[in-house]
């Protein structure tokens, strides 16, 4: 109950605090708005990045410094603010503490990542050791914010406010849940952002939330902290971020003023507890002990001891009238049991001797009886054991000849396929031979396809050559004619000569072109048909593959089919004796069943009689046996008592 209503009180005060930071959290995330809002900011930002004129990227610059300078003045619980560029053209601004060398470091934290992945909400950072955006002795904590261009909707700046994190926790530092109590902020990952010892900041919290708790906005859990104390703790989550504000009140401070009450309770119990000892030992002594010992009394007398008597005698309550009425009733089940006996000695006397006259009786008539039964159903069983045999040798006959029929009929039809798998295993034999000879001549072929693409290749050559000598020879005609028209008059006869050379050599190097032309066309048909042989090869060495198991398996066929004709033979000699040997049985069969009937119709008569005689010793022995056991049960029963003298 005090756990249940300090819970209820403290979460109360956690909410409310809670709230408290909240509006705090969000006066600072209103501030970074106004700056997003700013269109003389992004202006001022846009001219740095993109202006062609110097001095107005500088005065533009020194214009968003003092501008964002004035919204620094304006918060003085901020310690520091700076803006990181995210593009190109654009400047680290800081002010107060912020140290703008910090900027290219800063770029490759965690949360500057993490501040781009969430486009333009604000992302509250956890105290880090040594400050954030300059150098701090003490805990600080930051807001970060992409800022984009209400205009072109470019991603400009990071904007980072860093404030003293003595700001947020003195919004609590008057909350006090009660002796021993301490107050924290833990993130999302269980990790102190704030504590009472600033040494803890950053490191693991010391009580740790069921994961079914830590998903709910506020409650309270009860558990132990790292270090084995037992905790009560209230929580309520902000609503900027998923920091808890989480208060811990030790269990063993709340129920220390319960520990009078539970000295005394245990007082009371202890001398209810000896006073009930007292009383049960008095109903012993007075009520249980006279009551165990009747009770042992009558236990003795349902085991057949007649003779025992209560000694309680001077006691006028009910438990001395229970004892006067115990001997009384075991004085008067001495005297019926004496009677009982006498007169169950005579009855089972009688019962001894009747008993001992129907037995002989009953016996000679059951041997009788069970003979004539015997012999009676010997004939009966062996009668339509003849009969059914006769009628199964009928059927047995009927089912010989028409396995007869199918064996036949089988027998030629396994001939039959066994032609058919000779005639086909010869015809994959030759087959097999022509696709041999048929691979052969592909690889032949292959191999002089490939040889006459060497030569053409050789003849390419040739050509090259020949191609090369006209040219020469073009050029040596045409030097010759410029040496003759040197000569002169005495170099015409010379000149008309160099011009038949180099008409020569240019009907040469036309006819090597059309011969280079023809060689690549039949080089591009070897080629072709070479690739056609390669890929038919394969092909063809399947195809031999495939010949050769077909032709295994009409072998297996024709094996198979021999024995299976050689099978046949052999069942259709055995039918044919079964069937000799079934006429036989039938015969033999009808015979049996004449003689049969004639022996069961003569044993039923005879059983008949004996069965008249046997109802009758039956029940006259039924009755000495039913006589006999009821003097022996009433016997063995009056034994069980022991009834001393006769009173």
């Amino acid at each position: 109950m005090v756990e249940d209503n300090v819970s209820e009180a403290s979460h109360q005060t956690i909410v409310q605090a809670s709230d408290n930071l909240d509006v705090v959290f969000k006066t600072y995330e209103d501030f970074t708005m106004q700056l997003l809002v700013d269109k003389e900011f992004f202006a001022l930002a846009r001219n740095i990045a993109g202006h062609e004129d110097e001095s107005v990227r500088y005065s533009s610059a020194k214009a968003l410094s003092d501008k964002f300078r004035a919204y620094s003045l304006s918060q003085q619980s901020v310690k520091g603010m700076m803006l990181l560029p995210v593009r190109q053209g654009l400047h680290v601004v800081a002010s107060g503490s912020s140290l703008s060398t910090k900027a290219e470091t800063l770029k490759d934290s965690d949360w500057y990542r993490k501040t781009l992945e969430l486009n333009g909400k604000t992302l509250w950072i956890a105290p880090q050791e040594g400050g954030i955006s300059y150098d701090s002795k003490t805990p600080t904590i930051g807001l970060s914010r992409l800022m984009k261009d209400g205009v072109s909707s470019e991603a400009s700046y990071i904007l980072l406010l860093e404030m003293d994190a003595a700001t947020f926790s003195g919004r609590y530092a008057s909350v006090e849940l009660g002796e021993g109590s301490a107050l924290a902020i833990i993130d999302g990952e269980g990790k102190y952002v704030l504590a009472e010892d600033a040494s803890l900041i950053g490191q693991e919290a010391s009580i740790t939330l069921p994961a079914e708790n830590s998903k709910l906005a506020h409650g309270s859990w009860k558990g132990m902290t790292s270090d084995g104390s037992e905790v009560l703790a209230v929580y309520k989550t902000f609503q900027a971020m998923d920091w808890k504000l989480v208060g811990t009140i030790p269990v063993k401070t709340l129920t220390k003023d319960a520990e009078a009450i539970r000295s005394l309770t245990w007082i009371t119990a202890l001398a209810a507890a000896l006073i009930a000892v007292a009383i049960g030992a008095l109903v012993i002594m007075m009520i249980a002990r006279p009551l165990v010992k009747l009770r042992n009394l009558m236990l003795q007398g349902a085991d057949g001891n007649l003779a025992v008597r209560s000694s309680i005698r001077k006691r006028r309550d009910e438990i001395g009238a229970l004892s006067d009425s115990f001997n009384r009733m075991m004085l008067q089940m001495s005297e019926l049991a004496h009677e009982a006996t006498h007169s169950a000695q005579a009855v089972l006397s009688t019962a001894s001797r009747l008993s001992d006259a129907s037995l002989k009786t009953s016996s000679a008539a059951k041997e009788i009886a069970v003979a004539t039964e015997e012999i009676a159903g010997g004939a009966s069983n062996l009668a339509a054991e003849a009969e059914r045999g006769s009628q199964l040798t009928g059927h047995i006959d009927a089912g010989m000849k028409q396995v007869m029929s199918a064996s036949g009929i089988m027998l030629a039809s396994a001939a039959q396929v066994e032609r058919a798998s000779e005639q086909g295993t010869a015809y994959m034999e030759q087959l097999l031979e022509k696709t041999g000879l048929t691979e052969a001549m592909t690889s032949s072929m292959a191999e002089k396809v490939e040889a006459l693409k060497d030569s053409t290749a050789s003849i390419s050559g040739i050509l090259e050559v020949l191609n090369q000598l006209t040219k020469q020879t073009n050029i040596l005609s045409l030097n010759a004619a410029i040496e003759a028209a040197r000569a002169g008059t005495a170099g015409k006869g010379f000149m008309v000569v160099a011009d038949e050379i180099r008409k020569l050599a240019e009907q040469s190097r036309q006819s090597i072109e059309i011969v280079a032309r023809t060689t690549d066309t039949i080089r591009h048909g070897i080629e072709e048909t070479v690739q056609v042989l390669s890929q038919a090869y394969p092909i063809f060495r399947e195809q031999i593959g495939s010949v050769k198991e077909a032709n295994g398996i009409f072998i297996s066929v024709q094996q198979q089919m021999e024995q299976f004709v050689n099978g046949l033979g052999s069942v259709t000699h055995s039918v044919a004796e079964l069937e000799h040997s079934q006429a036989a049985l039938s015969e033999a069969m009808l015979s049996v069943s004449s003689v049969a009937d004639q022996s069961s119709a003569t044993s039923e008569e005879v059983a008949s009689l004996s069965h008249e005689q046997l109802s009758i010793s039956e029940h006259l022995v039924s009755l000495s046996g039913e006589l006999n056991e009821v003097s022996s049960r009433l016997k063995e029963s009056l034994a069980q008592f022991n009834m001393g003298e006769r009173v």
